[in-house]
């Protein structure tokens, strides 16, 4: 394992150093997990959410420090309780299957000394699919139903890595869907060559 991040931290960092007729190459996989906040329209239906994350990131020294990625998450937003008692709602959630694809950019290390902390900037383009439950009063005399679909967005976001830990604040544009994810994410390397 030791090896493995030896190996990450020079993909890295040695981009400038590594000879064009010689190929370093890696690939990445990360689990990510943290809080969603709602934004905007989103906001006044749901509350703090929660979400995961499954990630694959790929680089070699022709595009370092450019990681292109791509992945799928999971994110579950309960009914907001004022929703509720201004409407004829009794239960709303709403439940989100994000796709993205993008590249993630790596800045020059902010720390060298302890540890190796790089900053990072990130863009992607997403499509989600998207479930809403509608339950209504019994007052109300509706019927309750299931709404899904799916919406195309982005998102962009920044944070700081220590290769194996990272943290990512994102903001995240869906038509009716516009949120702040936060999440730590553990980057595991699955294939790296030298």
């Amino acid at each position: 394992m030791k090896k493995a991040i030896l190996i990450y931290i020079l993909l890295i960092l040695s981009s400038n150093s590594i000879e064009a007729s010689d190929k370093a190459r890696g690939m990445f996989v990360s689990f990510g997990v943290g809080p969603r906040v709602p934004l905007g329209i989103f906001s006044e239906r749901v509350l703090l959410g929660y979400g995961f994350n499954l990630e694959m990131s790929y680089t070699d020294n022709e595009y370092l420090p450019i990681f292109i990625f791509g992945g799928v998450g999971f994110e579950q937003y309960p009914g907001s309780q004022d929703f509720y008692q201004g409407s004829d709602y009794s239960q709303y959630s709403t439940n989100l299957l994000p796709f993205h694809i993008g590249a993630r950019y790596y800045l020059p290390p902010l720390m060298e000394n302890i540890v190796l902390i790089l900053p990072l900037v990130e863009v992607s383009a997403s499509l989600t699919v998207f479930q809403n439950s509608h339950e209504f009063k019994p007052a109300s005399l509706r019927n309750n139903f299931i709404e899904d679909g799916s919406k195309a967005g982005f998102s962009i976001g920044a944070g700081a890595s220590m290769f194996l830990m990272e943290a990512l604040a994102s903001y995240h544009w869906y038509k009716d869907y516009q949120y702040l994810s936060f999440d730590l994410k553990v980057r595991i390397p699955m294939f790296v060559s030298i």
